[in-house]
């Protein structure tokens, strides 16, 4: 494992373009993340941005670093920042805990960090120029605590068809993009970091996957449309439904109306059973 953590005054902005162009083609062995955020740079207020490079390797320390010299040398990684250990502790580690940390941690049923955070999501399927990079990052110091973590998709992913699975971001998507806003006190001015999220969403617009702009199921954005409280609306939901999707909404609404005619199992985003009226053609 490694993390490289790249500022603005080292670079960040290059490397991180140069990180959209190969992340998706990287040895099947090796994982690479970025979480970007704010950090403080001085007692006088100061803040930039940084990129952390959070990485996971099925080798040893030494072919990896071949396989980073040949397809991410703009990163710089050195011997000294790699980590040999087992993969149990490599899912401590990347779920933000230190590496001396037990991996009984994960047998936690309670957050003990407890934080308040909202968040929306986006597929790429083009680098982001960097230029719209730079005003990201002017838009990242107008929020307190903002986070956006990029997770590389492409090589074995890309290989499934986009039907075989409910999941049908695959072949073409070079990156998925998490935007969050956190915050501690309950009592804070909530509206003020939804309403940065829901800012950053629509300047990352142009840059996003479209018709339909598409989003991750497991960050689940209720921005995108909800269910009513007793009853699902099958053309009501499929907005959120194709962004989730794609065309396999509808056949997973096909399943759902087989399995579940009642609608028993629901909650604000889930899939719709077909109207009565339709069910005889389906």
């Amino acid at each position: 494992m490694f993390t490289v953590t790249k500022s603005l005054e080292q670079g960040a902005t290059k490397i991180l373009f140069r990180w959209q162009q190969v992340a998706d083609k990287l040895d099947e062995d090796l994982f690479v993340r970025v979480n970007i955020q704010t950090v403080n740079v001085s007692n006088k207020g100061g803040r930039t941005i940084t990129t952390s490079y959070d990485a996971l390797f099925l080798g040893d320390a030494n072919r990896l670093l071949q396989v980073m010299r040949e397809s991410f040398p703009e990163l710089g990684l050195t011997r000294q920042e790699c980590i040999e250990t087992s993969w149990i502790n490599s899912t401590v580690y990347l779920g933000g805990y230190t590496i001396k940390i037990s991996p009984e941690v994960l047998l936690q049923r309670r957050n003990i960090l407890k934080h308040y955070f909202k968040a929306k999501s986006d597929f790429v399927r083009q680098p982001i120029p960097e230029t719209a990079l730079k005003g990201l990052w002017e838009i990242m110091l107008e929020e307190d605590k903002p986070a956006i973590v990029l997770t590389p998709y492409g090589r074995n992913m890309g290989k499934i068809s986009e039907s075989q699975t409910p999941f049908p971001h695959r072949k073409g998507t070079l990156f998925m993009i998490q935007y969050l806003a956190n915050w501690r006190d309950a009592k804070e001015n909530v509206r003020k970091h939804t309403d940065w999220t829901r800012m950053v969403y629509r300047y990352m617009k142009p840059c996003a996957s479209m018709f339909p702009r598409q989003a991750y199921v497991n960050y689940r954005d209720l921005d995108l449309g909800m269910n009513k409280e007793t009853n699902t609306s099958f053309p009501g939901v499929s907005g959120w439904g194709t962004k989730y999707f794609k065309d396999n909404f509808y056949r997973l609404v096909r399943v759902k109306t087989k399995v579940d005619p009642d609608n028993f199992f629901r909650h604000e985003q889930s899939i719709p059973t077909l109207p009565h009226h339709m069910r005889k053609r389906n």
